[in-house]
């Protein structure tokens, strides 16, 4: 293949166009990261030159080579209980105050977001804490959404299996009781058992797009280190959002090279990465 690097317009188209469809903001600085991101894709098509590429995304119906644009620029990179304080504030903090607190915990029903799921690794750690903690309180009921812009992720996180090594950061305790360990074809593999998976709600999602498809507000989103890629205007537009789907008192967490500094919200810091709406 010939021109393996993209030229500048050829650069600034897709730099372009992964912002009008994700919001994530490519600097110059990720020339890199495009290239080898895109270098498999550019193979499979048979595209000799990024501008050849950039042809088949600006054409008419170009719409499933758009998704996977942004599938390839999305970061995945993610492991089972990352920033391990947030689950341990989730336990010992947030699910005592749910218990305790009559108007936090309004209809009895634990409701979470994971906005940013990528291949499950966020959203099955939070719900392995959840139903750890149903497991020691009767009468405990919760609910989790789970969504991202990635569509081949999210279906990876559907399916909920994954190497073992991959597990070494989920307590042993957990791995017996909420995974099944694979056999023959897929000895070394584990997957999320049944009863955690079918409570989940998997939503492939833009979280730019216009509406969301949540009836309810939630008392917890995750919405770690994807904020990151977004320009200033889009991180306050967005966390805007996510402030109004929160529940009076409910939390917003954060990646920890994350902050909310600067922006305008009305979220107040709690901890590192840890943000709270006002109580009613």
């Amino acid at each position: 293949m010939q021109n393996l690097a993209p030229t500048d317009s050829d650069y600034e188209l897709i730099t372009q166009l992964v912002y009008k469809h994700s919001r994530i903001h490519l600097g110059d600085g990720k020339r890199e990261l495009v290239s080898s991101r895109l270098g498999k894709r550019l193979r499979e098509l048979g595209c000799n030159s990024y501008a050849e590429y950039c042809g088949i995304l600006t054409r008419s119906g170009s719409e499933e080579e758009l998704a996977h644009l942004v599938d390839a620029i999305s970061t995945n990179h993610t492991f089972f209980f990352r920033e391990q304080q947030h689950f341990d504030f989730l336990e010992r903090t947030m699910l005592k105050e749910f218990e305790n607190d009559r108007s936090f915990r309004r209809d009895g029903c634990f409701r979470c977001w994971s906005a940013a799921a990528s291949t499950g690794e966020e959203p099955y750690s939070i719900a392995l804490t959840l139903a750890s903690h149903a497991e020691k309180s009767p009468g405990f009921r919760w609910e989790m959404d789970c969504s991202d812009i990635s569509r081949p992720a999210l279906e990876a996180a559907r399916v909920g299996v994954y190497p073992a090594v991959r597990l070494q950061e989920v307590p042993l305790s957990l791995r017996q009781r909420f995974f099944q360990k694979g056999v023959g074809a897929q000895l070394g593999r584990y997957r999320v058992k049944a009863e955690i998976r079918n409570k989940i709600m998997w939503h492939q999602m833009n979280l730019f797009q216009d509406t969301y498809p949540f009836q309810k507000k939630f008392h917890l989103i995750f919405c770690r280190n994807v904020m990151i890629y977004f320009d200033r205007p889009s991180q306050e537009s967005l966390v805007e959002k996510m402030s109004r789907l929160l529940v009076p008192g409910g939390y917003l967490k954060i990646g920890h090279s994350e902050s909310l500094s600067g922006l305008k919200t009305s979220l107040i810091p709690v901890q590192p990465a840890i943000y709270r709406k006002p109580a009613l």
